[in-house]
């Protein structure tokens, strides 16, 4: 009975664990949480990494600590997996009663899967029958495949995560560090480039299809930060929304096409994210009517036309409240950087502008 437990033991605990690989790595969409061992890692680990941090009152200090969590969580993935499976091939060693020269305690048998998994093969334990031969040889191609997954693996990450925060920094040109819609739409009016807007709600679709896409198949990707002060993805979204928005509802210079097209991208981005991850969708967020008013003024004060201030308030409000809420609640669970209208911005001014030319790496297109 002792040894038939262990086998169910073992290869329930290999099977989990090939899942997870499977499910995180090779699948190519998104899956769910119950069954995940990295997931429920994720979770468990991401609070405390979280709590630990806040306790850290210096800012960059701040950033970088939370900065190492994704790629320390990536080590751990793989530590976890290997562990895994290594203890699964010994019980399934043990339990099947293999038999390896000299004799072998459960110890011995899950050290034996360790180096078959390793395919380090010192020789002290040598399989002696075709089931502990067998178990050898899968839990030496499980090692090898493992670790050849998890590094391709790594230059998907990379890929993807270069591409994402190339629109994130060139994004921040235009809209300024941290982003804003206001200081978006106010650079290209007084630029005399309003018209190129579009270019930018156009490239905002593609970029937040990509993000979407790739944040659903590789969720590991969400917890990697940008390796600029004061920028990230989270807010590179809400001020894309923030700008259709305003665009939508007050500006009355331009067509709004683009604007509302890469409107209902980045509220698709959203909205799927918040679901994917959980979040707390019941709280109440938004803005203040002085903060609109703040942001009219900017936009008055840039040389646009815009609408009455009452009726252009009611419909801003009315469309910032169906992405408001999930795009605050995805800023509080990633701690990203405080962005105008965006997560914990308590210290932060109402009115944003762009940094002065001699900061700026590029003109805005």
């Amino acid at each position: 009975m002792v040894r038939a437990l262990e086998i169910v033991c073992g290869c329930a605990l290999v099977g989990l664990n090939l899942l997870d690989v499977f499910q995180a790595v090779i699948l190519p969409r998104a899956t769910g949480y119950r069954w995940r061992i990295s997931a429920r890692l994720t979770r468990f680990t991401w609070p405390l990494y979280t709590r630990f941090a806040l306790r850290i009152t210096d800012t960059e200090r701040r950033e970088d600590f939370l900065g190492t969590y994704a790629p320390l969580l990536l080590v751990a993935f793989l530590v976890v997996w290997s562990a895994g499976l290594v203890v699964g091939y010994g019980l399934i060693i043990d339990g099947a009663r293999a038999q390896l020269r000299p004799a072998a305690n459960l110890g011995e048998a899950i050290y034996f899967s360790g180096i078959s998994f390793l395919t380090i093969g010192y020789g002290d334990f040598v399989p002696s029958d075709s089931v502990s031969r067998l178990i050898g040889v899968v839990a030496g191609a499980s090692g090898l495949s493992v670790v050849a997954i998890v590094a391709a693996f790594l230059f998907v990450l990379s890929g993807s995560f270069a591409a994402r925060e190339n629109y994130v920094v060139t994004f921040s040109t235009r809209a300024g560090a941290p982003p804003s819609g206001v200081s978006l739409i106010a650079a290209y009016a007084e630029l005399g480039i309003l018209d190129d807007l579009d270019d930018v709600f156009e490239e905002g679709i593609t970029w937040c299809a990509s993000v979407l896409e790739s944040h659903l198949s590789y969720p590991l990707l969400a917890y990697f930060r940008s390796s600029h002060d004061r920028e990230s993805w989270i807010a590179t979204v809400g001020a894309l929304l923030d700008a259709a928005t305003l665009k939508l509802t007050l500006v009355e210079d331009g067509a709004p096409g683009h604007a509302k097209l890469c409107y209902n991208m980045a509220r698709h981005l959203v909205g799927d994210l918040a679901h994917y991850f959980g979040l707390d969708l019941s709280a109440d967020v938004g803005i203040e009517r002085q903060e609109f008013e703040t942001a009219r003024a900017r936009l008055v004060e840039a040389g646009l036309r815009t609408r009455e201030a009452a009726l252009a308030w009611d419909d801003f409000r009315r469309m910032r409240s169906f992405y408001a809420v999930p795009l605050n609640e995805m800023a509080q669970r990633f701690r990203i950087p405080p962005a105008q209208w965006i997560g914990d911005r308590s210290y932060l001014r109402l009115t944003h502008r762009l940094p002065p030319a001699t900061e700026q790496t590029s003109a805005p297109t």
